[in-house]
C-alpha cells in the first residue's frame, strides 16, 4: 500500500502526530532541549550586541583601557562556555529523548509482529519486515536530529527578527520577506519528493529481501548455478535504488542547498546598500552594521542546516508511514473466544472442516474424523493433498471457514492459545534451530524448564548421547540454523524440545524424514513408552514407519478418500495399496 499511493498532507499530519506521540513517555528530555534551544538564542542575541557595544563606545573612540579589554573579553568568554554548555545540554537530552523513542518503537513493532498470524508472514517477505524494524526506526533517528534543528532554527530564527526589529524595521520586514521564498521552494521540494521517497524505502526493501533470498539459500544457489543471475537481479534492483536517490539528489541540489545562501547574500547586500545609503545622511555606526550582519547569520544560519536536512524529513515521513502501517496491521491470528479451560485428554475431532487459504479456493473438503486419546492417527497423501493443512488448523495457524474442530469435546477456538499449543507439540521436517546453547534451544529460553527437565527430554528422544559428546555438552554454542549439527542431530533437538514440555497430543509433519532408520526405531519406542494418554499424529512420507498406526487417513485433493488400519487398507487394494506399491518399487 505505502509503496504505490502518494502520502497526502493530511495523510502526513497525521504520520507526524504519531511519531510527536510515540515520544510522549520521554517528554522531559525534549522538553528540557527546548528550554535549552530558547537559553541559547538568548545567548546567541547577547553575543552581538556585546560587540557592537564595544565597537561603538570603546574602539571607535581611540585606545581602550585594559580594564575594559579584561572586563569584555571576560564577559564574551563566559557567554561562550555557557553558550557551549547550553548546546551540549540540548543536544544529549534531545540524542536520548529520540534513541529512548525509537527503542519504544522497535519494541512495539517486534512484539506487534510475533503475534501477527501466519498469514501475514505468507505475504510479507522477511527482508521486507527487517527493512522496517531496523533501516525504518533509523531513518526516524536522523529525523527527530532534525527536530532538533527545527527547534533551533524556529528560536533563534524569532529571537534574531526581534533584534534586527530593534536596529531597522525595514531591513527586518525585508529579511522576513526572503524567509516567504524559502517556503515556497520548501512547498514545492515537498511535492515533488515524497513520491520518490516512498520508492526509494520501498527499492530498499526489495534490496533487503533479494540479499536475504539469497543468503538463506546460498548452497541452493551454488548447487545450481545461478550465482550470476542472482547478482544480475539484485544488481537490477540496486540500480532502480540508485535511481531513485539520484533523482533525490537532483532535488537537493537544485532546490535546497542554493537557496539559503542566495537568500542570505541577497539580505546582505540590501543591509549594506541600506547602510550605504543612509550614511550620505547621517553618521552610521561600525558596531551597529556588524550587529545587523551577526543577526542575519543568526536568522539563516540554522535555516541552511534545516534546508541541507530536509530531505531527512521526506525520508522520516515515509519510514514513519511504513512503520505505521505494520503496527497498524490487524492481527491476522484466528479470533480467540478464550476461556479458562483445560485439555486433559487429548481426543481431536474433525467435523466437516472445510478450508482455504483463499476461501475462494478451498484446500480442505468435508474433513471428518476423531482420534481417541492415546490412539496414533496417519494422514497420508501426495504433495499438496491437505495433510499439513490439517496440522495448521489443528495448531490454529489459520482459522477454517467451515465445520468445527474439538479437543475433548470442546471447540479448540474456546481454547486460550497458550494452552493450545502448549498441549500440542508440533515437531516438523525442517527444524529450526536459534543461535545459543543446545540447553537454550530445547527449553526454548523458558522459565519454567529446568536443567533436570531439559535433559530428560533429551534422553527421552535418544538425543543425550549425541549431546553428551559434544565439547560443551548441553552449554555447546549452536550457530544460526544449527549448521554446526547434521540433519538428524537438528531434529532431535526439535524433538527434544517438543517433549520438554509434556505434551498431550504429539504431531509430527514428516519429522523423521531427516533420521536414520535406527535412530526413528529408538525415538518411536520412547514415545510409545511416555503415556498411554498420548495422541500422535503423523504425516509420513515413508509410508513403512506408520503400519502399526491405529488408523490411517488417505488424502487426495483435499478430500479423505480411504480411512483404516494398513491391513484393511491393503486389503481394499485401494488408492492408498497403490501409494504403497509405488514407493516399494521405487525402494
Amino acid at each position: 500500500m505505502d509503496k504505490k499511493k502518494q502520502l497526502t498532507h493530511r495523510q502526513q499530519g497525521k504520520i507526524l502526530r504519531r511519531i510527536f506521540h510515540a515520544a510522549r513517555p520521554f517528554w522531559w528530555q525534549f522538553t528540557l532541549a527546548i528550554v535549552m534551544a530558547v537559553a541559547l538564542s538568548i545567548v546567541n542575541l547577547l553575543l552581538p550586541r556585546l560587540i557592537q557595544y564595544y565597537i561603538d563606545h570603546y574602539l571607535r573612540h581611540g585606545p581602550v583601557l585594559l580594564k575594559w579589554i579584561i572586563l569584555f573579553t571576560g564577559i564574551y568568554g563566559v557567554l561562550t562556555v555557557i553558550r557551549a554548555l547550553l548546546q551540549f545540554i540540548q543536544a544529549y537530552s534531545f540524542a536520548v529523548g529520540a534513541e529512548r523513542t525509537l527503542e519504544s518503537l522497535r519494541d512495539r513493532l517486534i512484539r506487534h509482529v510475533y503475534f501477527l498470524g501466519m498469514k501475514f508472514f505468507d505475504e510479507t517477505p522477511v527482508g521486507e519486515i527487517v527493512s522496517r524494524v531496523t533501516n525504518d526506526t533509523k531513518t526516524l533517528y536522523n529525523f527527530w536530529n532534525l527536530i532538533l534543528n527545527l527547534v533551533v532554527a524556529l528560536t533563534g530564527l524569532i529571537a534574531a527578527f526581534i533584534a534586527m526589529m530593534a536596529v531597522s524595521p525595514v531591513l527586518a520586514w525585508t529579511t522576513l520577506g526572503l524567509l516567504a521564498v524559502i517556503i515556497i521552494l520548501v512547498y514545492c521540494y515537498q511535492r515533488l519528493s515524497v513520491p520518490v521517497y516512498q520508492r526509494v524505502r520501498a527499492s530498499l526493501s526489495r534490496l533487503n529481501t533479494r540479499l536475504n533470498d539469497a543468503l538463506t539459500g546460498i548452497e541452493v544457489i551454488q548447487q545450481f548455478g545461478q550465482q550470476r543471475r542472482l547478482a544480475s537481479g539484485f544488481n537490477h534492483e540496486n540500480h532502480r535504488y540508485f535511481s531513485f536517490r539520484n533523482r533525490l539528489i537532483n532535488f537537493d541540489s537544485f532546490l535546497l542547498y542554493p537557496v539559503v545562501s542566495l537568500m542570505f547574500i541577497l539580505a546582505e547586500t540590501a543591509t549594506l546598500g541600506y547602510f550605504g545609503w543612509h550614511s550620505e545622511r547621517a553618521m552610521v555606526a561600525a558596531g551597529v552594521v556588524y550587529a545587523f550582519i551577526a543577526y542575519q547569520q543568526n536568522f539563516f544560519n540554522p535555516l541552511t542546516s534545516v534546508m541541507e536536512n530536509l530531505a531527512t524529513f521526506q525520508e522520516g515521513i515515509v519510514a514513519g508511514s511504513r512503520i505505521f502501517n505494520l503496527l497498524d496491521r490487524p492481527s491476522s491470528q484466528p479470533r480467540q473466544d478464550a476461556r479458562p479451560l483445560k485439555i486433559t485428554d487429548g481426543k481431536i475431532e474433525f467435523r466437516h472442516v472445510t478450508f482455504g487459504y483463499d476461501p475462494a479456493k478451498p484446500v480442505l473438503k468435508d474433513i471428518s474424523f476423531t482420534v481417541l486419546p492415546g490412539q496414533t492417527v496417519a494422514l497420508v497423501g501426495h504433495t499438496g493433498s491437505g495433510k499439513s493443512s490439517i496440522i495448521n488448523l489443528l495448531m490454529r495457524f489459520y482459522d477454517f471457514q467451515e465445520g468445527q474442530i474439538l479437543i475433548d469435546g470442546v471447540d479448540i477456538r474456546h481454547y486460550p492459545l497458550k494452552e493450545l499449543r502448549h498441549r500440542l507439540g508440533l515437531v516438523v521436517q525442517d527444524p529450526v534451530i536459534f543461535y545459543g546453547t543446545v540447553a537454550h534451544n530445547i527449553g526454548m529460553y523458558s522459565d519454567e524448564q529446568d536443567q533436570a527437565n531439559i535433559k530428560d527430554a533429551a534422553r527421552v528422544v535418544n538425543a543425550a548421547s549425541f549431546i553428551n559428546r559434544l565439547p560443551r555438552k548441553y552449554e555447546t554454542l549452536l550457530s544460526e540454523g544449527g549448521s554446526n549439527l547434521s540433519a538428524g542431530q537438528r531434529q532431535l533437538i526439535a524433538f527434544a524440545r517438543v517433549m520438554a514440555r509434556h505434551p498431550l497430543v504429539l504431531i509430527l509433519d514428516e519429522a523423521t524424514a531427516h533420521i536414520d532408520s535406527h535412530t526413528e526405531k529408538m525415538i518411536t519406542t520412547s514415545i510409545n513408552k511416555m503415556s498411554s494418554q498420548q495422541t500422535t499424529i503423523a504425516i509420513a512420507h515413508r509410508l513403512s514407519t506408520i503400519r502399526d498406526a491405529d488408523k490411517i487417513l488417505v488424502l487426495r485433493d483435499g478430500e479423505i478418500v480411504e480411512r483404516g488400519r494398513h491391513s484393511e487398507l491393503m486389503a481394499q487394494n485401494g488408492y492408498y495399496a497403490k501409494l504403497v506399491r509405488l514407493q516399494e518399487e521405487e525402494n
